[in-house]
C-alpha cells in the first residue's frame, strides 16, 4: 500500500525498523522532547509486540524519530505517539515513519484499519500519506484519520 503512495524519499543516512528493547530509552526521550504524552510501561508492551518503529541515523547511530503504534480494538492499529528530533524534521523522517506503521499493519492478517488522533495541521500531512481525515465532531481543533488496509 504504501508502496502506492508518492512519498518522498527519507535521508539516505536514516534507516527505519521496529524498535528493540535498547531503543526505549531514545523512544521515551524523543517523546517527550516532543511533549507527547506516552507513559514508560506503553512503550515497553508496544516494542515487545513490534509496533515501536525507530528512525535511526546510519551515520552517527543515533535514533532520530520514533512512533509508538497501539491496538485499541484487534483489527486497527492506532498511531498513539510520533515524533522526530527537533533538528531533523522537514526530512520526510515522520512520513516513512507512519508509512511503516501502515506497512506493519499490512502484514498483519487481523490488522483491517489504521487510525490516527493529530492536531488539525496535521490534516494535510495524513491526507497526504493516504488517510481520509475527518473533522466532524472533533475536539479541541483534533482531527481523526483512517486507511483501510490489506492485512496479511
Amino acid at each position: 500500500m504504501t508502496e502506492d503512495r508518492d512519498l518522498p524519499t527519507a535521508p539516505e543516512d536514516v534507516t527505519v525498523k521496529p524498535a528493540t528493547a535498547a531503543d526505549r530509552l531514545d523512544v521515551l526521550r524523543i517523546l517527550d522532547a516532543a511533549m507527547l504524552e506516552t507513559d514508560a510501561p506503553t512503550v515497553d508492551d508496544r516494542i515487545a509486540a513490534g509496533d515501536v518503529i525507530v528512525a535511526r541515523s546510519t551515520r552517527t547511530g543515533g535514533v532520530v524519530g520514533a512512533l509508538v503504534a497501539v491496538r485499541p480494538d484487534p483489527d486497527r492499529l492506532h498511531v498513539d505517539a510520533v515524533a522526530v528530533r527537533q533538528v531533523r524534521r522537514g526530512e520526510w523522517i515522520g512520513s516513512r515513519l507512519v508509512a511503516a506503521a501502515v506497512d506493519r499493519a499490512e502484514s498483519d492478517p487481523a490488522v483491517e484499519t489504521v487510525t490516527a488522533r493529530f492536531d488539525a495541521d496535521l490534516a494535510e500531512f495524513y491526507a497526504a500519506l493516504g488517510f481520509a481525515v475527518d473533522g466532524a465532531g472533533a475536539d479541541e481543533g483534533r482531527r481523526v484519520g483512517r486507511t483501510q488496509v490489506d492485512g496479511g
